[in-house]
């Protein structure tokens, strides 16, 4: 091995501590650590210790510390003398993680462990430090050990100890005294003290990321399920990737597998597959490990037990045989614990953890997730859980409780069949299943039977359709059934048409089933249904085969009036279905209600909403009238979509909302995810409450996954609940729902693709995540580059720049500014866009060198920035956000100059360098004089009072920027040691505000004024 030199071990050094946590880390720290100690050089060694130190805290092999700090230790005591104050300090605070880590290593023997502590206690008294931190670590061994007398004492005297510079940050603390509820069973508690580390008020490097994953389950048995779907959303996201987070991306997995969301679950797994292999930190193996057990052993449950996991020590593995080998050595480790400890503790609690049942049948989290392949047993817990997931106060129910008795069961499935009840077919499953245990099947069972299946066939376009149809037909004739026979007839009709049947045949079809309702008895009751329903089959189908002849004639002809023809076509049909509706609106009102529906919609085909709007209203009453309420959900969402349309959200909204309170009935999944996405997209255009638009659209992207359909109306609806929680200030949920969806969104279109990166890219750098978010605009602004208008893409081009500016990319932030310039300037209508750009290319040539040439260049982009201004101002002189522009130009170019200064004035005679080489600087070169300096100066004040002038022609709302103007000159003036300028014009600033009326003056405003005006006459 190469020797490496002192400054290559520094370098080394300076690297590593920047470099991510994990393996790679570890070893070449602890190559470091080797090179600095053959080196020779003690304080080298020593730093190169804690580096070490440092890298396995933050990795799953934490208890690899024990040595180096045992080293670094030696060396203390060895020549405490060569430690300096804060060398010292790192040192002691290792302490606390060396015994939490001895204290997590069963193959330390307790007598160890325990002297450690003591060890610790003595040294941390002689040093002058508080208990506390000892306190802590005697709770969790004396816990681990199972004495809970001692752990409580130990858990007050931590709570009674003194806060010193040795305590755990406070964050840190409460987690762990929530962690303490917790296992004394007390959740509420728990998340009463994880509180404001939950709510942001507290946090470190580590949390809330694992308080977020600890407050999972506590959360769900105090039935707080909303809280924990948003805290492992936002929690996953902190932890994923983080070797030192495994156990709390464990808690994650299990929180997946006890609310129905094993997919998801499966998902986090495969992204942290690489980590499955056995871990040198034993306890972290088995908090990691073990809930993915939890996982595991719940797929197996649901019939997945032989689908792919992930490998294991390089071999592929199953469910079964990943849950077999990671349950094998998780109790392994957790016996380990129990031999040292003395107690069953350990191997109580990890068994107790796998065998954990699910806490909810289906929490939908709003992240989108690959299906499961369908079993048995999970389509029942699926369908168990569906109505209770819902959460937004409006789950399915079912027609009514399955009657235990056949006779009953079948008469409630004739009753709901009737009426068009949408739980009829579970009914009928129910009928299904139960009528092979009847003693003498009745025929007519059979042939209901028979007309379900026949029925479902038909629903799905199967080829045996037309051939069951007639058979049930037959069946109900042999019956005495002519109603239902004539039923059946009709459906064939129908059938045909829709698997493209000629016309002539369709047409003598519809013929037949008419003839068979005109043709039932008198006193059928159901007769003038049956024939109310023939005629209004026969006008929806006629209608559609018109529009296949038109079609097949504009082929045929090259006709280039088929518009007209649409046209016709529309009159006719809406002429037939007025007149259905005036003949049989005592008759049918049901059939009625269809008829006035369709109406509604040949009105908006021929561009007519506002006589659409009270069709659709009178089909949703009259279905509702007539009992049928879940009738009227599709005419009430299609009006609300179209109230909306024509500006009229409030009464968009009333439609919505009565839709989703009449869908409780509605068992197709689909329909129930339109309703709820149609609402949620109303309220939040409309500005209403965030929250609700999120419950809803969450609700309605699981009921779009119930149906198949995560990519259509799933993805419409996940990115209606980013949009939401983006509105609640919920960027973390937001960007992690978005990003699960994006792949599904980007396949609707190049608009939506483009809209979608771009809300993205917002999201990312809200927090804080500059370099994916400039990715993202960038990728949005390729897909406009064919555009006709460029404006989108400069818009995203400079969201790019900015970005990257914030990644620290210089480069590749100017180019993209500079792109985005060019395209505003092709535009010529974006000149506040267009300085803004500029300014902020000024900006970016000073982040390397602050010297002659970059503030001369600087100052050429501010100049242009000003032309800009000016001459649109000359085109529209009372332009405000113009004006306000122009003076923030001012005011920024003043901020460069000023730099310039601050960075290059020459020192004083009395605090000249001893060493003449020193009087340039290899960053900035050439200092500035003093009379330099002075002339700078005199033009900042020149262009802050400039500012300031423009600021107060705009008025109150402009006043801070004013008063920053005002405060930077007045300190500038004080620099050319002039205080009593300054201070001159602040006074004329407060005597101005004291002018002005109360109501009108900012509460921060005379304060301010009067404190930066006794700090100029004090200086």
């Amino acid at each position: 091995m190469t020797t490496l030199t002192r400054e290559e071990i520094v370098r080394g050094l300076a690297e590593n501590r920047e470099a991510p946590n994990g393996a790679a880390r570890n070893a070449h720290a602890e190559a470091l650590a080797g090179a600095a100690e053959a080196n020779g050089d003690r304080p080298l060694f020593r730093e190169a210790l804690d580096n070490l130190i440092n890298a396995y805290l933050y990795s799953s092999e934490s208890s690899k510390m024990l040595v180096p700090f045992a080293r670094l230790l030696q060396e203390y005591d060895q020549d405490p003398g060569a430690f300096g104050e804060w060398d010292a300090h790192s040192l002691f605070w290792q302490f606390k993680w060396v015994a939490s880590a001895i204290s997590d290593s069963p193959g330390i023997p307790l007598e160890s462990a325990v002297g450690w502590l003591d060890e610790m206690e003595r040294r941390y008294r002689i040093a002058g430090y508080s208990e506390r931190p000892v306190r802590e670590a005697e709770l969790w061994l004396a816990h681990a050990i199972g004495d809970d007398e001692r752990a409580e004492r130990a858990f007050r005297r931590w709570l009674a100890a003194e806060r010193d510079d040795m305590s755990d940050c406070q964050a840190c603390e409460l987690n762990g005294q929530g962690q303490y509820a917790v296992v004394q069973g007390n959740d509420a508690e728990a998340l009463e003290r994880w509180q404001p580390v939950l709510t942001g008020d507290l946090v470190c490097a580590e949390e809330p990321h694992r308080v977020l994953a600890t407050s999972l389950l506590p959360l769900l048995r105090l039935g707080r399920a909303d809280e924990a779907r948003s805290n492992h959303v936002r929690g996953y996201r902190m932890a994923r990737g983080n070797d030192s987070l495994l156990p709390s991306v464990g808690k994650h997995i299990e929180f997946c597998a006890l609310t129905g969301n094993e997919s998801r679950g499966l998902e986090i797994l495969a992204e942290h597959a690489a980590h499955v292999a056995p871990l040198a930190n034993l306890d972290d193996r088995l908090a990691f490990h073990g809930g993915i057990l939890v996982l595991l052993r719940r797929l197996e449950e649901l019939g997945h037990g032989r689908i792919p996991a992930v490998p294991y020590e390089g071999a592929p593995r199953t469910v079964s045989e990943l849950y077999e080998v990671l349950h094998a050595g998780c109790l392994d480790i957790a016996r380990q614990f129990d031999a040292r400890n003395g107690t069953t503790r350990v191997s109580d609690r990890f068994l107790a953890r796998v065998g954990r049942e699910p806490l909810l049948g289906a929490l939908p989290l709003g992240v989108r997730s690959a299906e499961l392949p369908r079993t048995d047993a999970a389509g029942a817990a699926a369908t168990a859980g569906t109505a209770a997931a819902v959460g937004d106060g409006a789950a399915v129910s079912a027609p009514a409780v399955v009657p235990a008795g056949f006779a009953e069961l079948v008469e409630r499935a004739r009753g709901a069949r009737d009426v068009g009840h949408p739980g009829a077919d579970a009914l009928w499953a129910e009928v299904a299943v139960r009528v092979e245990a009847q003693p003498e099947p009745d025929p007519l069972v059979r042939a209901d039977l028979a007309d379900q299946q026949a029925l479902a066939a038909a629903r799905r376009g199967a080829e045996e359709a037309p051939q069951l149809l007639a058979a049930v037909r037959d069946a109900y004739r042999a019956l005495g059934r002519a109603e239902r026979a004539a039923l059946a007839e009709l459906r064939l009709a129908s059938v045909a048409a829709q698997s493209g049947a000629a016309p002539a045949e369709i047409r003598e079809l519809l013929r037949i089933a008419l003839r068979s309702a005109e043709a039932l008895d008198a006193a059928e009751p159901l007769r003038a249904r049956r024939i109310a329903l023939a005629e209004l089959s026969a006008i929806r189908v006629e209608s559609y085969l018109r529009s296949v002849e038109a079609a097949g004639s504009d082929d045929q002809h090259q006709d280039h009036h088929h518009g007209g023809e649409d046209e016709h076509g529309h009159s006719e049909l809406a002429a037939e279905l007025t007149a259905f509706i005036s003949a049989y609106g005592d008759v049918a009102p049901d059939l009625v209600a269809d008829a006035e529906e369709m109406l509604g919609r040949v009105a908006l085909a021929q561009g007519d909403p506002e006589r659409a709007l009270p069709l659709l209203a009178a089909s949703a009453a009259r279905a509702v009238t007539a009992g049928r309420p879940w009738q009227a959900v599709d005419p009430l969402v299609l009006r609300s979509g179209v109230l909306m349309s024509l500006d009229r959200p409030e009464e968009a909204q009333e439609a919505a909302r009565s839709g989703l309170e009449l869908a409780a009935e509605v068992t197709d999944a689909e329909a129930q995810g339109v309703v709820r996405l149609t609402l949620a997209d109303i309220v939040l255009r409309g500005g209403g409450p965030a929250q609700e638009a999120a419950a809803l659209a969450l609700a309605g992207a699981h009921w779009f996954d119930q149906a198949g359909l995560t990519a259509d109306g799933g993805a419409q609806a996940r990115l209606l609940l980013a949009r939401a929680y983006a509105r609640e200030d919920r960027a973390a949920e937001a960007a992690e729902v978005l990003q699960s969806a994006l792949p599904d969104l980007l396949e609707h279109g190049e608009q939506q693709a483009v809209s979608v990166r771009e809300f993205l890219g917002d999201l990312l750098r809200r927090l804080n995540e500059p370099r994916p978010a400039a990715e993202q605009y960038l990728l949005a602004a390729e897909l406009t580059k064919g555009w006709e208008d460029p404006r989108p893409q400069a818009g995203l081009a400079q969201s790019a720049a900015d970005a990257l500016s914030d990644a620290g990319l210089p480069a590749e932030a100017i180019a993209a500014y500079e792109r985005a310039l060019e395209l505003h300037r092709l535009t010529g209508g974006a000149p506040v866009a267009e300085v803004r750009v500029l300014r902020s290319l000024a900006w970016l040539g000073l982040r390397e060198e602050v010297d002659a040439t970059t503030v001369e260049q600087a100052r050429g982009r501010m100049d242009e920035a000003a032309g800009v201004l000016e001459a649109a101002l000359a085109a529209d002189p009372g332009a405000p956000e113009l004006r306000s522009e122009l003076a923030q130009t001012w005011h920024q170019l003043a901020q460069v100059l000023d730099r310039h200064v601050s960075t290059n004035e020459e020192a004083p005679e009395d605090e000249a360098p001893s060493d003449a080489g020193d009087a340039t600087s290899p960053v900035t070169g050439a200092r500035l004089s003093r009379a330099e300096a002075d002339a700078l100066r005199v033009e900042e004040i020149e262009l802050w009072d400039r500012a300031a002038r423009a600021y107060a022609e705009l008025g109150p709302d402009h006043l801070r920027d004013r008063f920053q103007c005002m405060n930077n000159a007045a300190w500038t003036e004080q620099e050319r040691g002039d205080a009593k300028a300054g201070a001159a014009r602040v006074s004329a600033l407060i005597d101005e505000a004291r002018a002005r009326p109360e109501e009108e003056l900012p509460d921060w405003l005379l304060p301010s004024a009067e404190r930066l005006f006794e700090q100029l006459n004090g200086a």
